[in-house]
């Protein structure tokens, strides 16, 4: 199952410029199975969502990417966002006793929003975005490579805030999925593959 684990729609992120039926006219278009809805550090478009995915009978999973004090992570599994900034490793422990998963966005995208170096130390990280495609080629390759390094799985995710980016690169999920739950027993297989879409079809990631 193909899924784009990280798109932010506009009515929630104030960044993004695509509505949430865009997203999913896209993601059909280029053949995703499921799209995941990850606004920041927002997750009021749950019940939108998963009223939609019922009436299109189209996977849409919520979840959030909540800045911590040292950088993005996109995480499911938890009802509510916390207040204000906390560290990485409480954010990652809280979602972790949840029940959820936690992954790392964009490590070392130059804008200071990455956990970077932090990677060496932070512990419960179900992934690492490898391929984001909102972040430079060396930048994804740095976290590839951390990826390997850490023996955490890489993933790869769009971060899309324009229709023409979503499913820029997707993770294969190891078996099909219906909601948040088995989408986050899927992720924690340690199984997920990271896909980039080229020339009209997914294609596994040669560095892998």
């Amino acid at each position: 199952m193909l899924v784009d684990l990280h798109i932010h729609e506009s009515k929630y992120s104030l960044d993004s410029h695509v509505s949430l039926e865009k997203i999913i006219e896209e993601a059909k278009r280029k053949g995703l199975d499921g799209i995941a809805i990850t606004d920041h550090d927002d997750m009021q478009i749950k019940e939108e969502a998963e009223t939609l995915s019922k009436n299109l009978n189209y996977p849409i999973f919520v979840g959030v990417e909540y800045l911590t004090l040292e950088g993005d992570i996109v995480a499911f599994g938890i009802d509510k966002v916390p207040e204000g900034r906390i560290p990485a490793q409480e954010f990652i422990n809280l979602v972790n006793e949840a029940g959820g998963v936690c992954i790392s966005a964009h490590p070392f995208r130059n804008n200071n929003r990455g956990l970077e170096n932090n990677l060496n130390t932070i512990r419960g990280l179900a992934g690492i975005e490898g391929f984001n495609g909102n972040t430079d080629k060396l930048s994804n390759l740095k976290a590839f490579e951390t990826a390997k390094k850490l023996g955490i799985q890489a993933v790869g995710s769009s971060d899309a805030h324009h229709q023409h980016a979503v499913g820029r690169f997707a993770t294969k999920l190891p078996f099909t999925v219906t909601n948040v739950a088995e989408l986050i027993r899927a992720i924690k297989t340690n199984e997920c593959v990271p896909m980039i879409y080229v020339d009209g079809i997914y294609k596994e990631i040669e560095e892998r």
